[in-house]
């Protein structure tokens, strides 16, 4: 088979010409209501029953609703423990008909979209205490909250989970309660309330007509070690909500982009894509919103899907102007500097707003505005609206000096791989993040007004007295000064270290930043770990 070596220099190996999946399952036809009923007829019918209730017509199946990758799931549990027989292509055309049918509706899927995503760094804040204090000890949160079950399947996953696992109880700290107990009268019931499967948002949803999403998409974005970018993207419909992808585009560097491949969307609005970017097998989950004008996610390496980054997307309407965003999104009071507008069919008179003085228009097209702007001495500092014609949707920081970086993610795991092992080297991509003091004065409190994204030199420290003593900065792996991509040691027993340990170790990752005040600095906590050898859909 031919390889290409990523251009995003991950140290993989990767084939091109990758498939559409959701974790390497190929697009295929929607079925029909009646072909998937016939499916699962087919297929389910030796463990499962059918009820005679044409609302939920068998057992254990119509009393549950999950997003695709929770859908692909529960059939490859099925496949590994139930002795389920199924084809590839039909297991597809479950998926399928089972996310339409029996999917979440946009609203259900808000701010739990991380776990989807596979951003691997994201850290949970969970307000049911349910789910934090039961179900996340062992998983996401968000892999319960993306689903919903009848009262009665909330209890019998309790009962599975005992069955399975039967040293649940002993893991959760069962002597010091009744674990099981608690969690099937009390815990059950709690999540039968915060996720039952009837809602108001999945009866609109279904009731509500669906978008298509062909036609022009006008994308921005970012990728680690390649940089924010723009480009257009093309969805012709191939059938059954299925879409054939062509995208071009250019990264900040002016370096140009370009790529093609396949999308399947489910339930309406979940839009799943495998493309070949550059000669780069890529992945895009994205959301489309309830009118189908807008799409917003992550696109990441398929190979490594910690490598990825945000991406946003407005269809470009004939007749309708559009602003998705400026870069960068600061300007410095007293300073000039060159911005980019990114949007779609974008004309008219261009506005900067109060104290921004557009000093020059180096070019310009339908999508994109590349300008020279000078904000004066006494601009007021904070966001202002741009505008373009009657196109607005960007927003402009005026600011007068840096006075916080923070590094994102916050809290980060790296796990060392590789040394002619089967499993690659799980890197993270860092972002530096910076802050003007706000109106007190003083960094770090809550009126600091957040500047974006901005560019840093990147270092390592020990991150205390015991990595330091474990000369962890020595073994645990390098980033690089200029991206912020962090790559572990290899791995297996070091004898070099102290017990011929592993290249683990906690480490200190440090983002400077000079605006010309002088350099300011910021930290945060990145954990070296072993190697993970799980890896669910859905973690």
């Amino acid at each position: 088979m031919k390889t290409t070596k990523s251009r995003w220099n991950t140290g993989l190996s990767l084939s091109g010409g990758a498939a559409l999946a959701l974790s390497g399952l190929m697009v295929w036809s929607t079925p029909a209501a009646a072909d998937g009923q016939q499916l699962i007829r087919e297929r389910c019918l030796d463990c499962h029953t059918e009820t005679g209730d044409a609302a939920a017509p068998f057992s254990r199946i119509s009393q549950l609703r999950k997003t695709p990758e929770g859908w692909e799931m529960t059939l490859n549990r099925m496949q590994a423990l139930r002795g389920l027989k199924i084809s590839a292509e039909e297991k597809r055309e479950l998926i399928k008909y089972l996310a339409d049918t029996q999917g979440l509706a946009p609203a259900e899927t808000r701010g739990l979209r991380y776990v989807l995503e596979q951003d691997r760094n994201h850290v949970e804040n969970l307000e049911n205490e349910a789910v934090a204090g039961t179900c996340a000890g062992c998983h996401s949160g968000a892999r319960v909250a993306l689903q919903r079950r009848s009262a009665e399947e909330w209890k019998k996953l309790v009962h599975f989970h005992m069955g399975q696992f039967p040293t649940i109880e002993l893991i959760a700290g069962a002597r010091d309660h009744a674990w099981f107990d608690r969690t099937l009268n009390e815990v059950a019931p709690a999540l039968s309330s915060a996720y039952p499967l009837s809602t108001p948002e999945w009866s609109q949803w279904q009731a509500a007509p669906k978008a298509s999403l062909e036609g022009s998409w006008r994308l921005v974005g970012w990728l680690p070690e390649k940089g924010e970018f723009d480009a257009t993207l093309s969805a012709q419909p191939q059938g059954d909500d299925r879409y054939q992808l062509k995208i071009t585009g250019q990264y900040a560097d002016g370096s140009a982009l370009e790529g093609n491949g396949l999308a399947q969307v489910y339930t309406g609005y979940e839009w799943r894509a495998n493309l070949t970017l550059d000669g780069v097998p890529m992945r895009q989950v994205l959301a489309a919103d309830e009118n189908g004008e807008t799409l917003q996610g992550r696109m990441f390496l398929r190979d490594a899907k910690e490598l990825g980054g945000e991406i946003r997307a407005v269809k470009a309407k004939k007749g309708l102007s559009r602003l998705l965003s400026v870069s960068p999104g600061y300007l410095k009071r007293g300073q000039t500097q060159t911005l980019t507008l990114h949007g779609a069919q974008l004309s008219g008179e261009i506005d900067l707003g109060e104290g921004i003085t557009l000093v020059k228009v180096l070019a310009r097209d339908a999508d994109r505005i590349e300008v020279v702007a000078k904000a004066s001495e006494s601009a007021g500092i904070g966001s202002r609206a741009l505008r373009v014609g009657g196109a607005q949707g960007a927003d402009l920081v005026v600011y007068d000096k840096l006075a916080r970086v923070d590094v994102t993610p916050g809290q980060s795991i790296a796990r060392v791989g590789g040394n002619g092992g089967q499993l690659a080297k799980q890197k993270v991509a860092f972002r530096a993040v910076g802050y003007a003091a706000g109106k007190d004065g003083t960094p770090g409190t809550e009126d600091d007004l957040r500047l974006g994204y901005v560019p840093a030199q990147w270092s390592l420290k020990a991150f205390d007295e015991v990595a330091q003593a474990d000369n962890d900065l020595k073994y645990a792996g390098t980033i690089d000064a200029e991206t912020g991509l962090f790559i572990p040691g290899d791995a297996g027993p070091n004898p070099e270290r102290r017990m011929s340990t592993n290249n683990v170790g906690q480490l200190a990752v440090v983002a400077t930043v000079d605006d010309g005040d002088g350099p300011v600095s910021g930290e945060n906590h990145l954990l070296v770990a072993v190697q993970t050898f799980m890896f669910p859909v859905i973690q």
